[in-house]
């Protein structure tokens, strides 16, 4: 009797946005930027498809609408055209009137627009900018905020908050580590201090520090970016 093997082991795949690992079972989605296929999970989607980048399933509803045919010309058309190319029948050019002195020509618009002329004289109309990418930093700032919102430490931050009232938090990367980011809840009467490194998400956020003083918290940890919710879910200000 055959015996089967059962393989348990899975490829590591890793996401191209954040780097991190899928987990098992985690669904990752597929996008297309440059040429090449990119593996995005599902935190980082958003992401990807606010830098341009293409969903793979989506690229077959993108149609070019189709060519309008050109209708055959009918027969008195064609014998028409013969004609004109023999030169044996010349339709009358109107001839060309010119303005009369001291009166200036009437201006001429395109029927098919016409707020061309207007548009292109008008000097309060502008071009529309472009929003500004986000830099490293916020990006930085972002996904610390989605680690920290995807563990336990919202409750906590629920609760004291219905005692204390809503707190001011101060998000920034510490400026000696490449991918930590310190995160600062702080009230009137307590701080805590939580710390997430982007190289190790799977860990999530823990707390580096606390205390019951807002005097002893850096400048830095006192510049307010960020709000907490009556759920304790932290969000930048302004997004």
């Amino acid at each position: 009797m055959a015996t089967r093997s059962i393989v348990t082991s899975q490829p590591d795949v890793a996401c191209d946005v954040c780097g991190r690992r899928l987990l098992r079972g985690e669904q990752a989605d597929l996008f297309l930027a440059a040429g090449r296929r990119r593996t995005v999970c599902e935190l980082c989607a958003p992401r990807a498809a606010h830098e341009g980048w293409l969903r793979e399933a989506d690229r077959h509803s993108v149609s070019v609408a189709p060519a309008r045919s050109r209708r055959g010309r009918n027969l008195l058309g064609r014998l028409r055209q013969i004609r004109e190319s023999d030169g044996d029948f010349a339709p009358e050019q109107p001839e060309l009137e010119l303005p009369l002195e001291g009166v200036e020509p009437a201006v001429s618009y395109d029927f098919l627009d016409p707020f061309a002329g207007d548009v292109a004289e008008d000097p309060a109309v502008t071009a529309i900018e472009e929003p500004a990418p986000p830099t490293g930093g916020e990006v930085k700032v972002e996904r610390a905020l989605e680690v920290f919102n995807a563990g336990e430490y919202p409750r906590r931050v629920a609760g004291v908050a219905r005692s204390l009232g809503e707190p001011s938090v101060a998000v920034r990367p510490v400026a000696d580590s490449g991918s930590m980011v310190a995160i600062v809840v702080a009230w009137e009467l307590c701080w805590y201090r939580y710390e997430v490194d982007l190289g190790d998400e799977a860990a999530g956020a823990r707390v580096a520090a606390q205390g019951t003083e807002l005097g002893e918290l850096e400048h830095e940890d006192r510049l307010v970016n960020a709000t907490a919710d009556e759920h304790g879910v932290l969000s930048r200000v302004g997004v």
